[in-house]
């Protein structure tokens, strides 16, 4: 190293090199991910922390370091709605005049700020060398400064200048206190009903990191094996599944890498169980998945349907995904098929099946907790594209099932658009056909409403808010 003195700056202090913090770099390439190429967080952020464990090794980025960058991945994305409006509050542009990279240092600044314990200084300067590293020094000055001015009160006091009063618009309100888009916060409570404590609570679920919970896929696995796993509890409804309090790596668990169990929310399993529970009049011998991709109802589906000597097929409309389905069977003990086939158009006879599923393509909005991005990509014209085809699988699903068989329509949105709005309008084109009540097949779970449909809720049932409504045909 040169004993000569650093060059001084044009302000007569010497340049110092930015610092580069790993843990924040990593959390910054995570959102840039998200922001350019529309891609999820899940499924950037894993690539991620194992290139950095290789790149840094263990010892240096350890278990505290991937919790700290998921933590600033996760919370940043689900508070984004609000960090906005204090960040806007703060400079003097318009929000969208801002480079997203900086939007994003800045976003990630305001979260260590006011959504973390990290101490004040050290959420300012670590913000400041990341924009140092990421963006130059030039807009590591404006990162400085306007974090300033963020650090100047907390989070409640913030809430309180950015958003309006709750009675002169509930609406906008909640949207600014709970991170939601204003016309997602208006779809949920019109599915919800009540008051705004139930609103408030499903908003506030919307924002918690949910636990991991694992399915232990019957005859393959058992729950007591997956028990066994460091912080792990039994699932609240599902007799199959297994919450991992501390979260985890679900792929360093054996049952899990052989595939002998899975991870799947318990509202999923929850639907699949109720489908195959479901009474029928006559055999039981055949089952379709029809919207199968990317496999965790298949794989349970094709478990249970091993049980009592039924086959299972697996259909899913886009070949890759078609082949997570095959993966995700592999090992079962039945016998099954898995084919890449439109839903709309099948190339199977009509009246084949016993049961059928169409967990249907959907907006998504009963899964933000897991996926809080998608709240920001939605738009409300996105239900106009979705609806014909939600339509067209539930009447292609039964035509699809025998006389006295069942189907089930599935979705992982609450909107009333995409759930009860779609079954009441092919049960008008349909009128062979009838709802029967799922309440029952969901033993133990509570707070499912009239019926005869049901659907889960993340504040209520601890789920994704997975919708669910089981259909009889009575005549060809």
């Amino acid at each position: 190293m040169s004993d000569q003195p650093r060059r001084p700056r044009p302000s007569g202090k010497p340049y110092r090199r930015p610092k580069k913090d790993p843990v924040r770099v990593l959390a910054f390439e995570a959102l840039r991910a998200v922001d350019e190429r529309d891609a999820y967080a899940n499924l950037v952020l894993p690539p991620l922390l194992r290139k950095a464990r290789e790149k840094e090794g263990p010892d240096k980025f350890d278990g505290r370091d991937a919790a700290l960058a998921t933590e600033l991945v996760y919370g940043t994305l689900r508070r984004q709605g609000t960090y906005d409006a204090v960040i806007s509050a703060c400079i003097d542009r318009p929000l969208r005049e801002v480079d997203p990279p900086v939007l994003d240092v800045l976003s990630l600044g305001v979260h260590q700020l006011l959504g973390t314990r990290i101490p004040t200084h050290a959420a300012v300067s670590a913000s400041v060398e990341l924009a140092r590293v990421v963006l130059g020094d030039g807009r590591a000055k404006f990162v400085n400064a306007v974090l300033r001015k963020v650090a100047q009160d907390d989070l409640d006091g913030w809430i309180a200048k950015v958003a309006p009063p709750y009675d002169d618009d509930p609406e906008e309100h909640l949207a600014v206190v709970h991170s939601h888009p204003r016309w997602v916060v208006s779809a949920l409570w019109d599915s919800l009903g009540g008051g705004r404590a139930g609103i408030e609570a499903l908003l506030a679920a919307d924002n918690e990191r949910p636990e991991v919970t694992l399915v232990a896929r019957p005859g393959r696995a058992t729950t007591e094996e997956l028990l066994r796993e460091e912080a792990a509890v039994a699932g609240r409804w599902s007799p199959y599944a297994v919450r991992l309090t501390e979260g985890g790596e679900p792929g360093a668990i054996e049952a899990v890498r052989d595939g002998r169990a899975g991870v799947q929310d318990e509202g999923s399993q929850l639907v699949a169980l109720a489908l195959a529970n479901a009474p029928l009049e006559g055999p039981d011998g055949k089952w379709l998945d029809g919207c199968a991709g990317p496999g965790g109802k298949a794989a349970l589906l094709g478990a249970l349907a091993a049980e009592r000597g039924a086959m299972l097929l697996a259909s899913e409309k886009q070949p890759h995904r078609a082949g997570l389905v095959a993966k995700a069977l592999a090992g079962n003990p039945g016998p099954y098929q898995v084919i890449a086939a439109d839903g709309t158009q099948p190339p199977w006879r009509a009246g084949s099946f016993d049961r059928v599923l169409v967990d249907v393509p959907c907006t998504g909005l009963g899964a933000l907790r897991r996926r809080p991005e998608a709240r920001w990509r939605r738009r409300p014209e996105d239900l106009e594209g979705f609806g014909p085809l939600q339509r067209g699988l539930l009447r292609t699903a039964l035509d699809s099932v025998r006389v006295g068989g069942v189907v089930g329509y599935a979705t992982c949105s609450p909107h009333l658009a995409e759930t009860r709005a779609v079954v009441q309008d092919v049960l008008k084109q349909v009128p062979d056909a009838e709802l029967i009540d799922a309440r029952p097949l969901l033993p133990g779970v509570s707070d499912l409403g009239e019926g005869p449909d049901v659907q889960l809720w993340p504040h209520l049932h601890g789920t994704d808010a997975m919708y669910l409504a089981l259909i009889r045909k009575t005549a060809p």
